[in-house]
């Protein structure tokens, strides 16, 4: 069945290009001209009965198929009428029933039906569309941001938000194929106009001329027939041209029109009251019948009383009323609170940025986001929460801003039509010089079309949606911690306790709180530590904190239990490991330095000691950069803990791992040693 299904809509437009050139013999013709009508009435009322536009997609293609049809019958019953001077029953009677056997009668019927059609209908219906498409393609982006800003509220899911989007982008087509759909139900209008009156003309002079027909006898036979075969033809085409109409202006409801119809109209009772009124008002008027208007008037008035019944009846019920006025007012406390919330990560654009974010114009900036995600969490083990992107018409052109909790992170600038060329020698292209945001490379806005130029010079070409996507990522790894709520860690506690229900019984709530594992975690996310193997993690938290639960301990227990997990990412493709050391005495004076606070271990160090440290640091770390290496200080584990609170407060780029956690399979190739006194290569 289904088979046949997909083959009979192919097969039948074959056949109705094939009835533009293969005559039909009348009979055929006057089944072809039923299905037609019958065809043309079952659109109309399934029109009327879809409760949204998009319930009937197919409409647009099927009013061409619709209009195709009505020219080859058209084409086929001139055919018939030219050469035979009958073109079958159905036509014959339209020419005699319909319009009584008077030639002018049905001249004048064929013309108002043609001007209502051509004037009114088609014409109301192609406006419409024509509006209703051009609205809907500039709403597009707006509705786009709803969507995601319902889905970063958690208002909906992802599955939801898809079919939201493929619905925005269905109406889209829906509405610009209508528009299209409309031009040609108005040619089908044009068309029924020329072919009557070239069936009137051919007609008269085949019977005149080729068939010896007395002028008055070949201006009855073919002029009836031909305004029969235009009536048969505009009652379809004034159907379809009605479905049209219908279906443009149909707004999305809960119900088909004839329910909406009744229950919008049951609302106004106080006008149907006063319609019944002015009615019998109305036969006070001299001249005027009288039982028209009794009738009429009475039976609004007995309506108006049916419906005041229905409408309180409906009060009790209480269903779509009562389900309004539940909704939170927009200054209940609810409402007031869920503006209050603060969503953890937000991007927001400039006007001008918009595009980036509109599918339907070729933006992948939220696909890429939610890449972004799927990345940060395989490489750092942090599920970070959606981001809310929305924009803002405060913010200058080309402009975006990254908000943390409810403060701006960072923000950057992506002009529209050009592409971020990153490099030294980019004084030969035109363009705004700038910062690469997340490195602070020298870099160049240049014009999208200068791209191919841009790498022939040597430089790295980055998209701006790639641009504020990676600088998305930095901000997100910098502040890795701070995305990190105890709703999260319950989550990877839960996750774990799935998998492994021995190893989080034991860690949680028995030796450590949420809250405390909490702090491990975002203690290891701040020293660029991944998270991911949290069994691994949870089992040495386990055996430390039966000891103590002071936080170092703890996450020096977590990192060495992790081992070689932290240094691989140092590790290059050659299988070698750079690293920086501290000359022996001197590392012991760092030892002896430390003193723990309530913050963890700090290094109680002089003024003079810690200029030494960060200056041999800095030298050694500038050289290993000069030479694309990434060197990490490594170091005893008894001073790892302080001596890395104090580096990334003065250098954030310079890892500190203890020995502990070098690479037992790296090639490890020293690149300096920081002494008390200077730094020796």
């Amino acid at each position: 069945m289904g088979k046949l299904t997909k083959a009979a809509v192919p097969i039948g437009v074959v056949s109705i290009v094939l009835m533009l050139v293969v005559p039909l013999p009348a009979p055929v013709l006057d089944l072809l001209l039923a299905l037609n009508i019958v065809g043309s009435l079952l659109i109309l009322l399934v029109s009327m009965n879809i409760r949204r536009p998009l319930d009937f997609a197919i409409f647009p293609s099927l009013v061409l198929i619709a209009t195709l049809m009505r020219l080859a019958l058209n084409v086929s019953s001139t055919r018939l009428v030219l050469t035979d001077g009958y073109a079958g029953k159905v036509i014959e009677a339209f020419g005699h029933f319909v319009i009584g056997g008077s030639l002018i009668v049905g001249l004048v019927i064929f013309v108002i039906l043609t001007i209502i059609q051509f004037v009114v209908i088609t014409n109301g219906a192609g406006r419409v569309a024509e509006v209703g498409a051009r609205f809907t393609l500039d709403a597009m982006p707006g509705k786009q941001m709803a969507i995601d800003a319902d889905l970063n509220a958690g208002l909906i899911n992802e599955k939801q938000a898809r079919k939201r989007r493929s619905d925005v982008t269905a109406e889209a087509d829906f509405y610009g194929s209508m528009d299209g759909a409309s031009k040609f139900v108005k040619g089908d209008a044009i068309a029924a106009i020329i072919v009557t009156l070239i069936n009137l003309i051919g007609g008269f002079a085949i019977g005149v001329l080729q068939r010896g027909m007395a002028p008055g006898e070949a201006v009855t036979t073919y002029s009836l027939l031909s305004v029969g075969d235009g009536l048969v033809s505009q009652i379809p085409a004034l159907l379809i041209s009605t479905a049209t109409g219908l279906i443009v202006t149909r707004s999305a409801s809960q119900g088909d029109m004839g329910s909406d119809l009744i229950s919008q109209l049951s609302r106004a009772k106080q006008p149907v009251r006063i319609a019944g009124l002015a009615a019998l008002a109305l036969c006070l008027i001299p001249g005027l019948p009288k039982l028209p208007f009794l009738l009429i008037g009475g039976l609004v008035l007995f309506i108006s009383t049916r419906l005041t019944d229905r409408v309180d009846e409906d009060d009790d019920e209480g269903t779509p009323a009562d389900a309004v006025a539940a909704e939170p007012q927009p200054d209940s406390p609810e409402a007031i609170a869920d503006r209050m919330r603060v969503d953890p990560l937000e991007l927001e654009v400039a006007f001008d940025l918009v595009e980036l974010v509109d599918t339907a114009r070729g933006g992948d900036l939220l696909d890429r986001v939610k890449a972004l995600r799927r990345k940060v969490a395989m490489e750092t083990g942090l599920v970070i929460p959606l981001v809310r992107t929305r924009d803002n018409l405060d913010l200058p052109a080309s402009q975006y801003v990254i908000w943390l909790n409810g403060v701006p992170a960072a923000k950057g600038t992506s002009p529209a039509g050009t592409v971020l060329a990153i490099g030294d020698h980019l004084d030969g292209l035109p363009g705004k010089a700038t910062r690469e945001p997340v490195f602070g490379l020298a870099a160049k806005w240049v014009p999208a079309e200068l791209q191919r130029q841009a790498e022939m010079a040597g430089a790295t070409v980055v998209d701006r949606s790639s641009v504020i996507t990676t600088h998305l990522a930095e901000v997100v790894r910098q502040n890795a911690s701070a995305l990190l709520g105890r709703e999260d860690v319950k989550v990877l506690v839960e996750m774990i306790r799935r998998s492994h229900p021995a190893v989080a019984d034991e860690l949680t709530p028995a030796l450590l709180s949420l809250g405390e594992v909490q702090r491990v975690l975002q203690a290891l996310l701040d020293e660029g530590v991944s998270i991911r193997d949290l069994v691994r993690i949870f089992e040495a938290l386990s055996l430390r904190a039966k000891v103590s639960t002071d936080l170092d301990g703890l996450v020096e227990a977590a990192r060495t239990a992790l081992g070689a997990a932290i240094s691989h990412p140092y590790v290059t493709e050659e299988d070698r490991l750079h690293v920086i050391t501290l000359e022996p005495s001197f590392e012991q004076r760092l030892l002896e330095a430390v003193r723990p606070t309530e913050g963890g271990q700090v290094l109680a160090l002089d003024g003079h000691t810690v200029d030494v440290l960060v200056r041999g640091c800095t030298e050694l770390l500038d050289d290993a950069e000069r030479l694309n290496l990434s060197p990490v200080l490594v170091c005893s584990p008894q001073v790892r803990a302080a001596l890395s609170r104090l580096v990334r407060q003065v250098l954030p780029r310079l890892s500190v791992i203890s020995y502990n956690e070098v690479s037992r399979t790296a090639q490890i190739e020293s690149l300096g040693v920081v002494s008390g006194a200077v730094a020796i290569r």
